[in-house]
């Protein structure tokens, strides 16, 4: 933590423990070039509103937003750490200015600590225990003035490596809890819903839901795994949607018909990723101290390049969970999702890869050709098309339809190239490796190349719209 976060109007020292006093230097911006601090506690001298969060210079926007994850309200109460007050934690900023005004306290980084009231009932039983001025930096305002207008300030932040290894405590336990949580989540069965667009009902497990919505109206907030909290998370959609609100831009609008149109049309059946709210229910951001998902996902990977540690002992791979071609199961490997469509629904993509010689990208477009029929509630065998996909489903299974393909002209078209679905993580699964070596002059033949027609090049140039344009000014000329 930087103590440029804090700002005063007056010069000010600089003590931590028992150490002697010294002129605190800080670094602006990285940019390297040391500063004596003239900045400002706010107007708290003056008794208005006080700074109760790090600042940022004014070439720097300050983020107002918590990073999600770190803290969830709870119903333990805040508890000054130096008399009886305490609020609730909705309160929190009722009891920051109170420790700013009454005891002239400052605790950096507040939004970075994972349990808030845990820290300052531990911070309250060592200040019992030993001085303030053991733990907190010393900030004195106006040194160079009459003693008499000289105020010391104390400032609690996790360069005190106790208050560090509290912190990181705290990251770690929540993060166990969300953890934990999360795998209750996953196993539940008792789970029961009903679709916030169509409003079917879902029950079992989540990823029913969660993939439904993704596969028939085209609104995903993401794998199942990832998510946590997640009837609290589909609460919070539900409300918003009832309250006529977009879940992408927000907006309000007079009905639900228009609010539906607009999703549709505007393609904003996704929610905002800039609205705070919803990250604490991915478990990304929880995963490291201080960061949220977005600088997790721009860290440079090129910096762990230079790490000798080549240990990958624990290294544990991420589960497939790959979804049937028929339903909304999910399997963790790719032996159990094969089995399962071949037990549960008698289709065996082995079998059909070895009858019909398929080679890898012309499983990958059986698998979408496949995806897209049933996603629009046709038979891919006979062509038959039902009112909606279970009517499809049971057509397919009664007549015997699951191993029919039609001919191979009506699915190995370069359009099923694209997946139907994102992230299909089925497709992941396929692989041409029974191939032989020999065979790479014929790797390429599925994929077509269509070459410029160039066979007739002097007649193309002759009959060019330019030719005649400069035809008609030559001779209106």
């Amino acid at each position: 933590m930087l103590f440029s976060d804090f700002y005063f109007r007056e010069p000010y020292t600089c003590t931590h423990g028992t150490h002697s006093q010294i002129t605190f230097h800080l670094k602006i911006c990285n940019r390297g070039e040391d500063t004596y601090a003239n900045v400002i506690l706010s107007s708290a001298f003056s008794g208005k509103d006080s700074i109760l969060e790090p600042l940022c210079f004014p070439d720097q926007p300050a983020d107002t937003s918590s990073p999600p994850g770190v803290q969830c309200p709870g119903s333990e109460p805040l508890v000054c750490l130096f008399c009886s007050e305490s609020v609730p934690p909705p309160r929190k900023d009722v009891l920051l200015r109170h420790l700013l005004m009454e005891h002239k306290l400052v605790i950096a980084d507040v939004k970075l600590i994972a349990d808030v009231p845990k820290y300052l009932l531990y911070w309250k039983g060592r200040f019992l225990e030993q001085p303030l001025t053991d733990f907190c930096s010393v900030i004195k305002t106006n040194s160079t003035g009459p003693v008499e207008k000289q105020e010391d300030y104390f400032l609690l932040c996790d360069v005190l490596p106790e208050d560090r290894v509290l912190r990181e405590k705290l990251q770690q336990k929540r993060l166990e809890e969300v953890l934990e949580q999360q795998q209750k989540e996953r196993d539940d069965s008792s789970f029961h819903r009903l679709c916030m667009f169509c409003s079917e009902e879902f029950t079992g497990n989540r990823s029913s839901l969660l993939n439904h919505m993704a596969r028939e109206h085209s609104f995903s907030i993401g794998l199942p795994d990832n998510i946590v909290y997640c009837s609290e998370f589909l609460d919070t959609l539900q409300d918003k949607l009832d309250s006529l609100q977009c879940l992408y831009c927000e907006k309000t609008f007079r009905d639900k018909t228009t609010l539906k149109d607009h999703m549709r049309k505007k393609a904003h059946r996704r929610i905002n990723a800039k609205n705070h709210e919803y990250d604490r229910f991915y478990v990304i951001n929880y995963l490291e101290l201080g960061k949220t998902w977005e600088e997790v996902q721009s860290e440079d990977d090129r910096e762990l390049a230079d790490d000798e540690d080549d240990d990958w002992s624990d290294w544990q791979a991420h589960p497939v969970s790959a979804v049937c071609l028929f339903c909304d199961h999910q399997s963790e490997t790719l032996e159990q999702i094969y089995a399962h469509m071949k037990e549960a629904h008698g289709f065996d993509l082995h079998l059909l890869k070895t009858e019909l010689n398929l080679k890898f990208y012309q499983q990958v477009k059986l698998v979408n050709f496949i995806r897209r029929q049933i996603h629009q509630s046709r038979c891919y065998g006979c062509t038959r098309m039902f009112d909606c996909r279970a009517d499809a489903l049971r057509h397919i299974a009664a007549e015997g339809h699951v191993m029919k393909l039609p001919e191979m002209s009506a699915w190995d078209q370069p359009q099923y190239y694209f997946p139907t679905y994102e992230n299909d993580a089925l497709l992941c699964t396929l692989s041409d490796s029974e191939e032989g070596d020999g065979d790479e002059e014929h790797r390429g033949e599925e994929i077509p190349v269509i070459a410029e027609d160039i066979s007739n090049l002097r007649a193309l140039k002759q009959s060019s719209v330019l030719k005649q344009l400069l035809k008609e000014r030559g001779g209106s000329s």
